[in-house]
């Protein structure tokens, strides 16, 4: 098994990369989450790896942080759930959003996610419950939502994908109310 590639970042076209170790070109299908975080082409990168081999591929998953790969292979073991979509569950949620929306069971987040219906979300919530790693962490369920949970459902509202609203809210000031707030994170939003 193939656990870590280390080499220098050849090509970025997403989803894939290509790493050179040793004069030998290493194709790796990462989530976009990993994606985006890569650093500049000829750089020296580091990337955990997951192999699968299939009767027709052998194909490299790749990922940046152990959680993310635990993630991947967590999903990977869910009945109906291939490589791919759970690269493409991973591109769409970060781990930690993806545990929190296992341990409530919120069928909502899932389903946003390209490729994921409404039984394969459901699938998802039972097959996987306490199985995540970061599921493990404490989430408050059942707890008021706050401004910035009302300001993000508004902008996903309008359009915008979950992790440049998220971006947004971020960027806003802790005690905003909700009407500004989603003012300031569409101006914020027209700036990026």
């Amino acid at each position: 098994m193939i656990g870590r590639i280390t080499g220098v970042l050849k090509e970025k076209t997403p989803p894939q990369i290509l790493v050179d170790v040793a004069g030998v070109g290493y194709e790796i299908s990462v989530p976009m989450s990993t994606f985006y975080k890569l650093p500049d082409i000829n750089a020296h990168v580091s990337v955990l790896t997951h192999f699968v081999v299939r009767e027709d591929a052998q194909t490299l998953y790749g990922f940046l942080t152990e959680i993310e790969r635990a993630s991947f292979r967590a999903l990977v073991k869910v009945t109906g759930i291939g490589a791919r979509t759970a690269l493409s569950i991973l591109s769409g949620l970060s781990p930690e959003e993806l545990a929190q929306a296992i341990a409530e069971q919120n069928l909502g987040v899932l389903t946003r996610v390209p490729g994921i219906g409404k039984r394969t979300a459901e699938r998802l919530l039972l097959e996987m419950k306490d199985k995540l790693p970061a599921a493990k962490t404490s989430v408050t369920v059942g707890a008021a939502p706050s401004s910035g949970d009302d300001i993000l459902n508004a902008l996903i509202a309008l359009g915008y994908h979950e992790k440049e609203a998220a971006a947004a809210v971020r960027a806003l000031p802790k005690d905003v109310d909700v009407s500004a707030g989603i003012k300031q994170a569409l101006q914020y939003l027209s700036k990026a």
